[in-house]
């Protein structure tokens, strides 16, 4: 989108900032597969990042190691920006085998609407989150996990109905949780086991039985 003519006038740091800012509004109308916990509609993804980034405030005491907050809030707002161009792949839905290459040329695109040195700094951020391998980015991903989960117990199922989802396939796909804390990653557990009892996840059956 580009800007109206009021912005001619402005200066090129100040441009570049706006049509960034611009830019993502478009977050907005990116919608994910997971009710809201009213189960109302669905959420969008600007709606996701800001519940993270309240997760993340929240629940930071229950990091397996030590994390800076604010640099786990930072990567939250911007984790799922590039999905403004790339748009959001629901985790137990049909994968995209594209999916890398379009986000990174999403994340070229976006973050490269801001001037240098927020463009370098916003990416960075982006590719420690992708990455995985920092504390503050583990723990960051673990609440990217654990809060559809926590969406899908509230709603009946949600996805996991929507998708037919067992519980091998539930763990497997959000365990990055226990990477991040091992005490979010029990209350995971304790809320899949309820799942299953109440049908919402499905248990495949023994090894040679199916």
């Amino acid at each position: 989108m580009s800007l109206p003519v009021w912005s001619e006038p402005l200066a090129p740091r100040l441009k570049s900032q706006i049509e960034f800012l611009v830019a993502i509004d478009a977050l907005k109308s990116v919608h994910r597969a997971t009710l809201i916990a009213s189960g109302e509609r669905r959420e969008n993804s600007a709606e996701h990042s800001w519940h993270l980034t309240l997760f993340a405030r929240i629940l930071a005491e229950h990091a397996n190691q030590p994390v800076d907050v604010d640099r786990v809030v930072f990567m939250l707002m911007v984790h799922d920006i590039v999905e403004v161009d790339a748009g959001d792949v629901p985790i137990h839905g049909q994968q995209n085998p594209n999916m890398e290459a379009e986000e990174q040329a999403a994340a070229d695109r976006l973050f490269g609407l801001l001037p240098d040195d927020q463009a370098s700094l916003l990416r960075q951020c982006w590719d420690e989150f992708e990455a995985g391998d920092s504390a503050d980015a583990r723990f960051a991903k673990a609440i990217d996990r654990l809060q559809p989960v926590l969406l899908n117990a509230l709603t009946g199922g949600g996805t996991w109905n929507d998708f037919d989802v067992s519980l091998a396939q539930v763990r497997s796909r959000t365990a990055q949780i226990g990477k991040g804390s091992d005490e979010l990653w029990n209350l995971a557990n304790v809320i899949f086991s309820e799942a299953v009892e109440r049908g919402w996840l499905r248990t495949d059956p023994p090894a040679g039985l199916s």
